[in-house]
């Protein structure tokens, strides 16, 4: 037998158990991340018929005003993992969001709902960059596609898991008419379920953060998992990588990196597709409700469709980005595809399956392309530069997230249709495509 297969040099060891160790953990983090910034979606189907205030106008500015927070505290939470510590840092983040998502239970004016959602986006930000720049001290280039791939499907994975759990949790303190008969569900401790919808999603983020805090290594020196040799090997290695990109160049600061072209241009590219991201996972179950009269048990199982789609991509994505070593086209591709199925919807309406089928592609796109976006970054910068970048371009590009769903309710609540607003999603994700072809970033590295 190959003693190769027996004894696995220190270096790939270390590499195997870093995927197995820190990936599934953080998957789980974003997973909640994802499902408390998001889940208004869902809890306003019932939350609108509550308190009739909250129409899609006020649920889309409550839902942009979550980035508006984000954006404040991005960068600087993004620097302080790269110099302090990511299992501090992603534990104060994770705790302090989980309480800000269950507080939306208690909401009654739209006032109070744009508070607290101001609040979870200053909660939860740096939470996302953090992750990126942590997987830079763990992850060689010829991993890193892969890790943050793996990170990413936490989002559509998210989006899979989480309608049927909150769409149960909204039957709570309803009618329901089944078989013909009137069926009331009870209240729960005196709250309804689209309080519960936020309160249940809340306390994962709170219980994961304190698990981070006593399991999470922040280099792989702090690593008891890894043997002696193979915490030497993987730092050695990552050392290695981050002199050569070094070589030669100038070491630039913080502050350079934050006013260097090329990253205000990938900040304006991502603002684009996170637009038209938001704007549509946001509201697609309304759009679906509105277009189909649809009931919600049907609802919560068409907006399951898209985010298979996704995750399919992010992971093809990712392997082949790696694999090629090619990074430009895996992110302009994508973004192309997804945006001309997005402009085709509205020329679905009437056809269910063809409606679905579309943003099942427009969805795989907007998720797809990440994967190798950011990589990017890491093309040019090093170290806190890195770290700030990429803070600055997730904080400026997810100010979208603010947009995006205030022009679909707006223009729904001014105009009585979706229509305008998803061609406006559309026309963001080609001029985002358009800045990443004409910035020529991460063409296929040449061998040897």
């Amino acid at each position: 037998m190959n003693n190769a297969s027996l004894n696995p040099n220190p270096l790939d060891s270390a590499r195997r158990k870093a995927y197995w160790h820190l990936l599934p953990l953080l998957f789980c983090c974003y997973v909640i991340a994802y499902v408390d910034r998001a889940n208004v979606s869902i809890a306003k189907l019932t939350m609108s018929k509550d308190m009739p205030a909250f129409n899609n106008e006020v649920i889309g500015w409550g839902a942009g005003l979550f980035f508006v927070g984000y954006f404040l505290l991005e960068v600087p939470s993004a620097v302080l993992i790269e110099k302090w510590s990511a299992r501090r840092l992603l534990t104060r983040i994770m705790v302090i969001w989980g309480v800000m998502a269950a507080l939306t239970a208690v909401v009654r004016t739209p006032y109070q709902f744009y508070g607290v959602r101001f609040f979870l986006g200053l909660a939860e930000a740096g939470f996302f960059p953090g992750v990126v720049v942590y997987l830079t001290h763990w992850f060689p280039n010829r991993d890193r596609a892969k890790a943050v791939a793996w990170f990413l499907i936490a989002t559509p994975v998210a989006q899979i898991v989480s309608p049927k759990i909150s769409n149960a949790l909204l039957k709570i303190g309803t009618d329901e008419t089944v078989n013909g008969a009137v069926v009331h569900h009870a209240t729960l401790l005196g709250l309804v379920g689209w309080q519960w919808v936020y309160i249940a999603w809340g306390i994962p983020a709170v219980l994961l953060g304190l698990y981070v805090f006593l399991f999470l290594p922040d280099r792989p020196r702090d690593a008891k998992w890894l043997s002696p040799e193979e915490r030497d090997a993987l730092e050695q290695e990552l050392a290695r990588e981050k002199a050569l990109r070094s070589a030669g160049r100038r070491r630039m600061t913080v502050f350079e990196a934050l006013r260097h072209p090329k990253v205000l241009l990938l900040a304006v590219a991502f603002f684009g597709t996170v637009t038209a991201n938001y704007g549509i996972e946001f509201f697609l179950p309304s759009i679906l409700q509105q277009w189909y009269s649809l009931k919600l048990n049907d609802i919560t199982s068409l907006i399951l469709l898209p985010p298979i789609v996704a995750v399919t991509g992010q992971l093809f994505v990712g392997w082949n980005s790696d694999r090629t070593k090619e990074r430009r086209l895996h992110s302009i591709v994508p973004i192309v595809i997804g945006a001309t199925a997005l402009g085709l919807t509205p020329l679905t309406h009437g056809h269910i399956a063809l409606t679905v089928a579309c943003f099942m592609v427009a969805m795989g796109g907007i998720k797809a392309y990440q994967v190798a976006f950011w990589a990017l970054p890491g093309l040019f910068l090093t170290e806190a530069a890195a770290a700030g970048s990429i803070g600055l371009i997730n904080s400026i590009g997810n100010l979208g997230g603010f947009l995006g769903p205030n022009v679909m309710g707006t223009v729904q609540q001014m105009t009585g249709s979706f229509v305008g607003a998803i061609y406006y999603l559309s026309g963001s994700m080609f001029v985002s495509a358009t800045i990443l072809l004409m910035l020529g970033l991460g063409r296929r590295e040449k061998s040897g």
